[in-house]
């Protein structure tokens, strides 16, 4: 399709500058033509500029898609419209959520199109959600711990005196009493780990030495059938954090992965780092925010997470296992707030991946970013 009028040119610096930009842009012009499109458009619509340039729009999207919706409205109005968390996609475009803008563009009814995917919004919202999950759970504790744990010893004395005492027939009542108030006090004491808000003091830490530590803890221990796997980046650099910490985080996700394939044959666990740029969030007690480049991710080839548990997997007591108690996930979240990082899962059968984002040890962190440990996330 021929459009009417020459394409807008900006300068070179200009679109330098947009195609440096991870978010879509475009102009789209008479005929729902794209007239420009920089290079995160291209990739989003899986087209080149010059294919887009001669092609409307509707040959991607159904004429009730919301992006024509808007670009409808703009036109109609003469006024930007903005649409949040909409579907986008097509037979030619997998299905994403995105936001949309569209304004007028001059005089000639043009119109500025971006388009911002839902990705990092989705983490920052499950970063928040797993920090009021983690904190709800340090309420628990305190109280677990003082109302529970004393009573439980006093039950315990009590059994372990009336084992003494009872006939032969009783004694093994008296022992699942015991046995009981150990298991409960267990978990309990699992549970206070959550109430400890300390301020770690953080440093630069080998990730790759932490994630070897955790092979060889699960090889020699729970994980002794599964095979490990290693996809790493040699010259990534030192995360900022608590190394102890992190080999606890790190070993959660490996023991959740190994439990989650008990009976599966072949099982593998997989440990891929990488850098990611382009990744920040903000961090409690910073004014600038902190990036996220360092990627570690836990990768296993089990049966994967039912589809209703993905949305709460870090809650606490959220568990699919028979004998699981749903902490082990919610410890995860909490050490990753800790580090101001953050947390993501996705899974199908035979593949369920934890993608851990930790920021990059600078000299000079550890003095500035310890207080960001105390508030527990």
């Amino acid at each position: 399709m021929s459009r009417a009028k020459p394409a807008p040119s900006p300068g070179a610096d200009a679109t330098a500058i947009l195609d440096a930009l991870a978010v879509p842009v475009l102009v789209v012009g008479e005929g729902d033509c794209p007239l420009y499109v920089n290079a995160a458009a291209e990739q989003f619509l899986s087209s080149s500029a010059a294919y887009l340039r001669r092609h409307s729009l509707e040959e991607f999207l159904p004429e009730d898609s919301p992006l024509m919706g808007a670009i409808e409205q703009v036109r109609r109005g003469g006024r930007t419209v903005t649409a949040y968390g909409v579907e986008l996609g097509s037979h030619r475009l997998p299905t994403r959520p995105v936001d949309i803008q569209a304004a007028p563009f001059g005089e000639s009814g043009d119109v500025l199109l971006t388009i911002q995917e839902r990705t990092i919004a989705l983490a920052m919202d499950r970063r928040l959600s797993n920090r009021a999950a983690a904190r709800t759970v340090s309420g628990l504790a305190a109280v677990l711990a003082h109302e529970i744990k004393n009573p439980l010893a006093g039950i315990k004395g009590a059994a372990q005196l009336l084992g003494k005492t009872v006939g032969e027939a009783d004694e093994p009542l008296a022992a699942l009493i015991t046995e009981e108030a150990d298991r409960i006090t267990g978990l309990v004491e699992r549970m206070e780990r959550f109430g400890e808000v300390k301020p770690y003091a953080r440093t630069g830490v080998n990730i790759h030495a932490v994630l070897e530590r955790v092979k060889q803890i699960g090889a020699a221990s729970f994980a002794s059938e599964i095979e490990f796997l290693e996809d790493y980046d040699p010259s990534l650099p030192p995360v900022l954090g608590h190394h102890d910490e992190l080999v606890q985080l790190f070993l959660n996700l490996t023991k959740n992965a190994a439990d989650a394939m008990d009976g599966w044959i072949g099982g593998k666990i997989t440990f891929g780092t990488s850098f990611q740029s382009g990744m920040k969030l903000s961090v409690p007690g910073s004014m600038t925010g902190a990036g996220l480049p360092i990627e570690v991710t836990v990768t296993d080839n089990g049966p994967g997470i039912p589809e209703d548990l993905l949305p709460i997997i870090f809650d606490p007591f959220v568990t699919s296992k028979r004998k699981g108690q749903g902490l082990g996930l919610a410890l995860v979240a909490k050490i990753v707030g800790e580090h101001g990082g953050v947390v993501e899962c996705s899974s199908a059968s035979g593949c369920t991946r934890f993608r851990v984002m930790l920021p990059l040890a600078v000299e000079g962190a550890n003095e500035n970013n310890n207080k960001d440990l105390s508030d527990g996330g």
